[in-house]
């Protein structure tokens, strides 16, 4: 458990960030403009790439041990 807890952890925050994104939402704005939370999707996809990322390093690592 202790050797994938950066992968759960980004997991989690990357599921955050998208439930954050659909939560707030987006609107137009009197002046014409529109208003979102648009940067909470790039970081959810580098939450996403960080957990896979250190979930391959933890598979390596196991299968040389092994």
């Amino acid at each position: 458990m202790k050797k994938y807890l950066v992968s759960i952890i980004s997991i989690g925050m990357s599921v955050l960030c998208f439930i954050l994104f659909s939560v707030i939402g987006s609107e137009v704005l009197a002046d014409g403009t529109l208003r979102e939370p648009f940067f909470l999707i790039p970081i959810a996809y580098l939450f996403i790439t960080i957990a896979v990322v250190s979930m391959i390093i933890v598979f390596i690592k196991n299968k040389n041990y092994k």
